[in-house]
């Protein structure tokens, strides 16, 4: 049974940073995408960034390009999105998402996901 748990949520000031971290346990799929999706109330769930699992492909979208970085610790099994620079705009539960056999669309796509974690509020004071 696949389980995908997020910790590192909590509050920053803007411009603080903060780490969060998805441990996937009984994730076994290596040719799939993992990915951080985000969502605010009465909104739909942003893509964030994605990572080709146990490659160097990573993607970003444009608010999170160059101040956000989505790495893994392949031995630990775990998924981390490390946050910079953060802004009030970037307050939301935060989740961590993996994809696996027969999964179609693009890795932006919350659609492709199959397996995804509780979340985790990120707030940002301004």
């Amino acid at each position: 049974q696949v389980q995908l748990v997020e910790t590192g949520g909590g509050s920053v000031q803007a411009g603080g940073s903060l780490e969060l971290s998805c441990t996937l346990s009984g994730y076994g799929f290596t040719s799939g995408w993992l990915a951080w999706f985000r969502q605010t109330p009465g909104k739909e769930r942003e893509w964030v960034a994605s990572i080709w699992n146990r490659h160097s492909d990573t993607y970003y979208s444009d608010s999170a390009l160059g101040r956000f970085t989505i790495s893994q610790n392949i031995p630990k099994n775990t998924l981390h999105l490390q946050m910079n620079g953060l802004r009030p705009e970037d307050a939301a539960v935060y989740y961590c998402a993996a994809d696996g056999v027969g999964s179609t669309g693009s890795w932006s796509s919350p659609s492709r996901y199959k397996f995804w974690g509780q979340g985790t509020q990120v707030t940002v004071s301004s």
